[in-house]
């Protein structure tokens, strides 16, 4: 009997353990801004994480939309899976990574690019960097959470141009 809640123990606890171990690993990369973890981090949502969300992505009623984008040296379109928040006439993309994913890159680069959100594509312009609390009103309690949660301070500020 004593064997069985031993293998019991192991059996739920492990897994348990694991995913409680890779919590902690993700919040203290993200907070600290730990450029090896956060290559780590962004390796898997792009190989494993994004491809599920590209599927339904953009559409009415999905939790992501995308971006598309340029590559800075390759010239290769690109479409990223992003949350976004509509702020007014503007769109807002937290940036959990801070500013070094390529996605971000090239759009500050290019100075444009498309969005696709609740099925509409819309063309964006101006690009630009602010800071968290200059756009706070605009995002609910849990975002703003999860924002101090993992050390962000900034997000990305996107203009609509005309939809199409």
């Amino acid at each position: 009997m004593r064997t069985m809640w031993i293998v019991i123990a192991i059996g739920v606890g492990t897994p348990v353990g694991l995913a409680l171990g890779a919590l902690f690993f993700l919040l203290a990369v993200m907070q600290t801004g730990y450029e090896p973890g956060l290559a780590l981090v962004r390796r898997f949502n792009r190989r494993v994480t994004n491809r599920r969300v590209m599927k339904t992505a953009g559409q009415r009623g999905a939790d992501a939309s995308v971006v598309r984008h340029i590559g800075r040296s390759s010239g290769k379109e690109y479409a990223t899976p992003v949350g976004i928040t509509a702020a007014g006439e503007d769109f807002l993309i937290s940036l959990p990574y801070g500013t070094t994913p390529d996605w971000l890159k090239n759009v500050l680069a290019a100075g444009t690019a498309e969005v696709v959100h609740e099925g509409t594509t819309y063309r964006i312009t101006e690009p630009e960097l602010v800071p968290v609390a200059s756009v706070a009103r605009y995002q609910s309690r849990s975002e703003r959470l999860g924002l101090r949660l993992f050390g962000v301070d900034q997000v990305l500020r996107l203009r609509r141009a005309a939809a199409q």
